[in-house]
Formats: structure tokens, C-alpha cells, sequence
């Protein structure tokens, strides 16, 4: 019965599974739930909210945050045939994933938030409270698979269609979390556009409900706004690699490493060519900026390293994967001190601290630290 790859092992060996299913109000989340109900598992539907005040989150997407969404949840539970229940994590949620998003942003760092939340939420908080009441793993409509190895430990892979692939997002789960994690749509070779006519042929209502690839606590989609609510505005400089002052901002928290629109700088550069942001100095409130090829990154140093089963002893090479929709590049990475030091075999360009690495093997996710600091090919001044 447990026909999906990597499943977790049930009270008998191939047996029916309690699954709880996170149901965030989309077509992803409903169809794997249903792929597990149709499998023979018992499954329970749950959404999570994740607002004191669901009203401000984002609507009118797939977000996994309003109203909205969970009457969406509730209604496809309801087809499925499925118990359906709403689980209050909003404290959780602001703590763990919104005030990290603005103390990032105000050190100077450009944080993942929806990284965050899989790590807090949806595998800590959500899966020590279904391990607490019985159920045997929690079930989400990402796209990534588990494999069990000859020994019976469990390794993250990528999904089988790379177009879809978020293993990136999920590279911060040990060993014991994807023993209790299924992904039904894992290692599912379709379109996106298949998985929605599922959604149609099973009368789920959410099969033409549009993706969201926002932030879903960011009602507006303006997330410098957001920030200076939070935040405040504080006037700051904008300087080159000299240190010669070009302009002004409101608050350094509203730039990201490699940033070329919205500078508003009203000198060009001599050479005519755009600018990029090259630093961000909380400390003193101030940008700099400079050519592109002042991004290029040689190496870096990772911190709270999180491996997908044993931590790897020694240098090795890997892939490495630097954003959710990023390409690969390859690297040599070494565990070292509590950190991950990282060289890179080509320079990479725009990489900024905050950001979480991800490690490869193959299509085997090794593990993910966060960036602490990079070493640059060209020096920058500022």
C-alpha cells in the first residue's frame, strides 16, 4: 500500500498509514492529498493559519495563509472525503518566519522565508504535533522524492520533472523528518497543466486556482513597504566603490545584493554602464554600488549547516544551488568548525548573505546552510 517512493513505514510493513495531509488552499497540496486518500492511506486534512488576522494576508492565489484558502482546504477535504480540521500556528508562524524575515532584512541579509517556514512549520511545528497525536507522516503537495537506501535510512532527491522541482526549499530536513514525510506528486513526470486536469477529473474546486510565488504575509506585494512599517525609513547614503557619495535612500533594509532597478541615482557611472548593489552596511546605513563584475563571487562561508542524513565528513565536490529557481554550479565544500565553507568552480555573480545553499550529489539533496559571507574575486571598497 505504501506505493509512493520513500513512504514512510507504517505500523505494519506496507500497511495503511494515518497520514496528515497539510492542505494549503492550492491544487498541489489538494491533489497529493488525494493521491494518498485513493492509496488506501487514512488521511486527515489539515490547514494551518498562519495569521492573528488572515484578512491582511495575500488573496485571490494560492497562498496558504487566508481565509480564503482555508475554506478552499475545507471544500476540497470535503471531496476527497477526508476528516478536516484548522490548526492555529499564528504565533508560531510570526515569531519563527515573519520577525526572522524583518531582523534578516535589517542586518543586511536577504532572507527565505518560505525556506523558513518548512523548517519551523510545516516539519517542526506541524510534524512533532502529528507524531504527538498517532499519525505516521505529514503529506504535502511538494515536488521532490525520498528514496530508501539498502540500509533503511531515507535521502531527499530532486523530483523526477526538474521544471517543478523544490527540493531547494525542503534542504533544511534531517534524517528524521523525511522519515515521516511523503510527497505524493514527487515523482510525478506531468505538466503543471495535468496536475490541475487531475484536479478537474477529481471535482477538486481549486484545479484553476492560480499559483502565488509571493510572499504570503506580505498582504500588497510590497515587501520594502512592509520592511519600513516594520522597520521605520532612515535616511542613508548610497556611495561606489570609492566611497564618492551618489545618493540617498530611505533605509539600507530596501536593497538585496545585486540589485540594479530602483537605485535612483542621479549620476551615471563614467563608463556609461549599469550599477549594481554590491554591499549593504546596516551599521552605518549605507549602499554601495558598482559595476557588475564587482558581484563575482570566488567562495563563501555557510553557518547552522542542516544535513539530509549524515553530515559529510571532509572536502568533497557537489553541485550547489543558490536561489528556489536557480541553476546548479559546481563547488567544493567542506564542513568545518559548526560551518560550511564553500569554493566555488566558477565564479558565481549576486550571491548574498542570508541566502540558504544547497547542497548536491547527484539529484541527492546533501544538505543547506545559510550564507554568512562571501569572498568576492574583485575587492570592494565600502
Amino acid at each position: 500500500m505504501n506505493d509512493f517512493p520513500g513512504a514512510p513505514s507504517g505500523p505494519r510493513d506496507g500497511g495503511r498509514l494515518r497520514v496528515l495531509a497539510a492542505m494549503s488552499g492550492g491544487v498541489d497540496s489538494a491533489v497529493a492529498a488525494a493521491r494518498a486518500a485513493e492509496a488506501g492511506h487514512d488521511v486527515t486534512g489539515v490547514h494551518l493559519a498562519l495569521s492573528a488576522n488572515p484578512k491582511s494576508f495575500r488573496t485571490g492565489a494560492r497562498g496558504c495563509c487566508t481565509i480564503e484558502d482555508s475554506h478552499d482546504a475545507r471544500r476540497a477535504a470535503d471531496v476527497i472525503g477526508i476528516p478536516f480540521y484548522v490548526w492555529d500556528l499564528a504565533e508560531r508562524f510570526r515569531q519563527d518566519v515573519v520577525e526572522d524575515f524583518v531582523n534578516e532584512y535589517a542586518a543586511g541579509r536577504t532572507p527565505n522565508p518560505c525556506l523558513r517556514c518548512n523548517e519551523k512549520i510545516k516539519f517542526a511545528a506541524l510534524l512533532d504535533k502529528a507524531l504527538a497525536l498517532g499519525f505516521d507522516a505529514v503529506c504535502t503537495g511538494h515536488y521532490a522524492t525520498v528514496v530508501v537506501t539498502e540500509d533503511g535510512s531515507r535521502e531527499l532527491h530532486r523530483a523526477s520533472d526538474m521544471a517543478k522541482d523544490q527540493s531547494y526549499v525542503l534542504g533544511v530536513l534531517d534524517e528524521k523528518q523525511l522519515a515521516h514525510a511523503l510527497f505524493p506528486l514527487g515523482d510525478t513526470l506531468t505538466t503543471k497543466d495535468e496536475i490541475r486536469a487531475e484536479a478537474e477529473r477529481r471535482g477538486l474546486a481549486v484545479a484553476k486556482k492560480p499559483d502565488s510565488h509571493d510572499i504570503c504575509f506580505i498582504a500588497d506585494g510590497d515587501t520594502q513597504g512592509f520592511l519600513a512599517k516594520h522597520l521605520g525609513t532612515s535616511e542613508g547614503d548610497i556611495v561606489d566603490e570609492d566611497g564618492t557619495r551618489l545618493g540617498s535612500h530611505s533605509g539600507a533594509y530596501g536593497f538585496t545584493i545585486g540589485q540594479r532597478k530602483g537605485l535612483r541615482l542621479g549620476v551615471p557611472a563614467a563608463d556609461g554602464k549599469p550599477r549594481y548593489v554590491l554591499d549593504i552596511s546596516p551599521v552605518n546605513n549605507t549602499v554601495t554600488v558598482g559595476p557588475s563584475d564587482a558581484l563575482d563571487v570566488s567562495g563563501l562561508t555557510a553557518i547552522r549547516p542542516r544535513w539530509c542524513g549524515t553530515a559529510p565528513t571532509g572536502p568533497g565536490r557537489y553541485t550547489a544551488q543558490l536561489r528556489a529557481h536557480g541553476g546548479e554550479t559546481e563547488v567544493t565544500a567542506e564542513p568545518a568548525d559548526g560551518e560550511l565553507r564553500v569554493t566555488f568552480a566558477e565564479p558565481v555573480r549576486g550571491v548574498a548573505p542570508g541566502q540558504a545553499i544547497v547542497l548536491y550529489d547527484g539529484t541527492r539533496v546533501v544538505g543547506s546552510a545559510t550564507i554568512a559571507t562571501t569572498e568576492r574575486t574583485k575587492a570592494t571598497a565600502g
